[in-house]
């Protein structure tokens, strides 16, 4: 080996002990190598920073962004709450929110595909009275699964296919995944959806992160426009339970309607009183499409441009807001915000919110202009609630969001579009269109996950042009030399799987494609075979909760343990190698 191959190997190897260790985190770790490889003159200065601009680079950033557009347009929730029902038994209820969470992972990142899903599947837990642990484990496999089959699904098939233009001239587009990933994600769902969730270890109901959440007495309008006027209370009963909404009353001409009234007529400018949980709320307003209750105020907050938040603040005793309401106070003539919600320990109001006199202890649910949040709760002399990033969701633009995020899909598979140019023109059509106020753009992308790739981009580019992907690849011919193709492929399969079960799959992809180009051009044969099985083994990270984030994510709401994980993820990757391969083989030929 030459002295440089020697430094990179020894910084690859510093680089995946420290990500073992977890003392640090990821993106530290990275780029102090990638510093490190600088200095050591292994990486020219020149190329230090080349990562990132790297295609990959950009594609998952932008995902990230659309993923953000598509959640707040309200075009999850309208899939949700059309499909998912508590009564389902369980098998069915996995394989459907499974399904839902595979296709939402092929068309944005599967870690926003969880987050949006995550609390559904908890909420329908509870309805139903069982573990959410049962549930959430085959949920975030089937994300992971679900985002193989496409090329914006999953950060490795977005670095293959920016390593495979790199080698050989040309990148895969958006469904030349899905023969192979498609396939290997097919099967995957089926057996989490009938045998992996019985292998999950039960404990008995684990703690439900939802109860802890603080539920108000809200009040929501019909606007002139509503498609509801006309119909009954009580037609409104289905999706207010299928969004964890309580509707406790009505208020018509300022008249609180004791009782559900459920017989009674909606007019337009009836409010609703509800009690949920601030996302429940969001969901039901944006599901019907109802305005804010002081609608005055909701149109001085809309008028101001820079986009809405939500905040939920404490009410000391020397809190100006004490003794009084906020329509005495001024709220939304002074502050241009909005009270949403009263949460009082439990105890249920008879007032109309806005006319409610605040107590000491007492929760408010504020709509207020975004990054205005600080300076409201100031002037109430509240305190603000440790930070949930609660939103308001754009219900009007849901087809927009759709229809501009679909015409790019489309674009970027048939070649009209190079594919991050594509998400570009979304991200900014999604802004200029008020989807994503320009204020959240660079909110929902993940940092720390950017700063990796951009750091170990170039370290791979330097392992690269060293030889040392040669010297690998070599070793792994060796050890499979006169073995048939198929052996060869599923060596490096296992292989890649073994890092990505324990390392962050983006280090590992960076890593295993070059090699896997390399190992094809040694046995003389195409490339593509190997790329797709790096692809698939990269992406298959179930046996551990660090592999991948969907799994840490489910850890705590499910209840788990480190070792549980692999009673269901060791069938399944085996599973996916079983079924990668001959996929390879027939679609991918050597």
């Amino acid at each position: 080996m030459t002295t440089d191959q020697i430094i990179l190997f020894a910084l690859f190897l510093t680089v995946f002990a420290l990500l073992l260790w977890g003392r640090f985190r990821y993106d530290l770790v990275a780029f102090s190598a990638l510093m490190a490889g600088v200095v050591f003159g292994v990486v020219p200065i020149e190329n230090a920073f080349s990562g990132f601009g790297h295609a990959a680079t950009l594609v998952v950033a932008l995902v990230l962004v659309v993923s953000a557009g598509l959640v707040r347009s309200g075009a999850v929730f309208m899939i949700t709450r059309t499909l998912v029902d508590a009564s389902r038994g369980l098998g069915a209820h996995i394989a459907l929110m499974g399904g839902i969470g595979a296709v939402l992972s092929a068309f944005m990142n599967n870690v926003a595909a969880l987050a949006l899903l995550m609390p559904v599947d908890i909420q329908t837990a509870r309805k139903a009275g069982r573990a959410a642990g049962l549930t959430l484990m085959p949920l975030s496999f089937a994300t992971i699964l679900g985002g193989m089959a496409t090329l914006i699904g999953t950060p490795p098939n977005i670095i293959i296919a920016a390593i495979r233009a790199e080698n050989l001239g040309e990148p895969y587009h958006m469904f030349d995944f899905a023969p192979v990933g498609g396939l290997a994600a097919l099967a995957g769902l089926i057996f989490v959806a009938v045998i992996g969730w019985r292998l999950i270890p039960q404990r008995g109901a684990q703690s439900d992160t939802s109860d802890a959440l603080a539920e108000y007495i809200a009040e929501l309008t019909i606007p002139a426009e509503s498609p509801h006027i006309g119909k009954r209370l009580a037609e409104l009963y289905e999706t207010a339970d299928k969004t964890d909404v309580a509707i406790l009353g009505l208020i018509r001409n300022g008249k609180r309607q004791y009782g559900r009234a459920a017989n009674t007529l909606l007019r337009a400018g009836d409010t609703l009183v509800l009690e949920a949980t601030p996302e429940a709320l969001d969901e039901f307003r944006a599901a019907i499409n109802l305005d804010f209750s002081d609608t005055q105020a909701q149109e001085a907050v809309t008028a101001a441009g820079e986009g809405l938040e939500i905040i939920e603040v404490v009410v000391p005793r020397n809190a100006r807001i004490v003794g009084r309401a906020a329509r005495e106070l001024g709220l939304a003539r002074w502050k241009s915000t909005v009270l949403m919600g009263i949460s009082r320990q439990g105890r249920r109001i008879f007032r109309q919110v806005r006319s409610t006199q605040i107590e000491p202890g007492d929760i408010l649910l504020l709509l207020c202009p975004r990054d205005h949040g600080a300076e409201v709760t100031q002037w109430l002399g509240c305190l603000p609630l440790a930070e949930r990033g609660l939103a308001v969701t754009a219900q009007d633009k849901a087809w927009l969001a759709i229809g501009l995020f679909g015409a790019a899909v489309v674009a970027a598979s048939v070649g009209l579009l190079y594919l991050p140019i594509a998400l570009g023109l979304v991200a900014i059509a999604y802004v200029l269109t008020g989807i994503l106020p320009i204020t959240q753009l660079y909110d929902h992308i993940e940092w720390p996950v950017i700063v990796l790739l951009g750091s170990m981009i170039p370290l791979g580019a330097a392992l690269e042009t060293s030889g040392g992907t040669e010297l690998l690849a070599g070793a792994l011919v060796s050890l499979t030399e006169g073995m048939p193709a198929w052996v060869i492929l599923t060596v490096l399969m296992v292989v890649t799987m073994t890092l990505s079960d324990v390392l962050n799959n983006t280090a590992t992809t960076i890593v295993a494609a070059p090699v896997a180009i390399q190992m094809a051009r040694t046995l003389e044969v195409s490339p593509d075979p190997f790329l797709m099985a790096v692809a698939v083994a990269a992406s298959s990270a179930f046996l551990t909760p660090i592999g991948h984030k969907n799994n840490t994510l489910v850890l705590g709401p499910g209840g788990y343990r480190f070792g549980d994980y692999w009673r269901m993820g060791l069938p399944l990757e085996v599973l996916v190698v079983a079924v990668s391969i001959p996929a390879i083989l027939v679609f991918w030929p050597l």
